[in-house]
């Protein structure tokens, strides 16, 4: 058996872990279109359910197996996956999102010996960092822009990475590729007043005429639909991390388990209240949807938000 098919993604910086996910789906789809992707998670991956997952398909096709929250299984689990990563399909791309750090780390040492591929995703938090993942991600996004131009797009959007990569690439374009201070000026000049996250705190705590009233506001100050949308993404994963963290943890200890500062934990604990596993899934549906409406499938990118802000507050209710 071959280890190729192996990835194991380290680290805890949302974005990049996606991405890198993301490009593993790419390749296998690249091989064969129809393949099955199924991603798990502690609360999700039951004893039994990898080997059934794993097994060979009567009707052929290929898949692809995403384990979110590595760390977070038990022991059995992990000697159940070690054992599948030690004798793995050739025709199964295993992917396991471990966030670092010593918990689970016999399932790290596990895929290592195994001879997975490692893809290291760690929190980018330094001030240059962040400017030189500004200015990666308008390369990326096919255009270029200068250190100073990229400072001041981190002082107008802040240092979320998913805000910011979505800041970039509707940056570029929206100027035809070369981005300067005023083109960060004037397509950002209403973000002091009201962002996208106010939209999204509003939509999680199921006040849907404020978050609508902050949307429009929002729109009409210039904030980018991409990034309202970004924000709306981040504010349900944020329930996802908080709603599914351990019992047992609190306090300092739970915001370094799931790698946030403690008051956005405390903010986020609060805007649980209502909430459900099924309806925080929902909720992701409506948010992937808008995304793919926001970025070129619809016509109207307000309109996609009113309707993703009223389907997340309904989705809130879901018992």
């Amino acid at each position: 058996m071959s280890s190729e098919r192996l990835t194991l993604i380290v680290g805890d910086e949302e974005l990049l872990v996606d991405r890198a996910v993301a490009d593993v789906v790419t390749a296998a789809r690249a091989r064969e279109s129809d393949v099955e992707v199924h991603e798990l998670t502690p609360a999700t991956l039951s004893r039994g359910a990898l080997a059934e997952l794993t097994s060979p398909s009567l009707f052929g096709g290929g898949r692809v197996v995403v384990l979110r929250s590595a760390q977070d299984f038990g022991k059995d689990l992990i000697a159940e996956i070690g054992a599948y990563a030690a004798n793995p399909a050739d025709d199964i791309d295993f992917v396991v999102v471990h966030a670092g750090g010593v918990k689970g780390k016999a399932l790290v040492d596990a895929l290592t010996k195994a001879g997975a591929r490692k893809v290291t995703c760690q929190k980018i938090t330094r001030p240059g960092e962040r400017v030189a993942f500004v200015r990666a991600e308008v390369r990326r996004a096919g255009g270029s822009i200068g250190e100073d131009a990229a400072r001041n797009l981190l002082d107008a959007v802040g240092n979320d990475l998913r805000e910011l990569a979505s800041a970039c690439s509707q940056l570029v374009a929206d100027t035809g590729g070369k981005v300067g201070d005023a083109a960060v000026a004037r397509y950002h000049r209403g973000r002091a007043e009201v962002s996208g996250f106010n939209v999204a705190d509003r939509a999680m705590e199921g006040k849907l005429a404020d978050a609508l009233e902050q949307l429009r506001w929002a729109l009409a100050t210039g904030v980018a639909p991409v990034l309202i949308t970004s924000a709306l993404a981040q504010g349900v994963r944020s329930l996802a991390k908080v709603g599914g963290a351990p019992r047992g943890l609190r306090g300092a200890g739970l915001a370094k388990e799931l790698g946030m500062p403690p008051w956005k934990v405390d903010r986020v604990r609060q805007q649980l209240r209502g909430w459900t596993p099924e309806g925080v899934a929902q909720a992701l549906q409506a948010v992937a949807e808008t995304d793919a409406q926001v970025k070129g499938a619809g016509a109207d990118p307000a309109y996609a938000l009113e309707k993703a802000i009223n389907q997340i507050v309904v989705a809130r209710g879901t018992r």
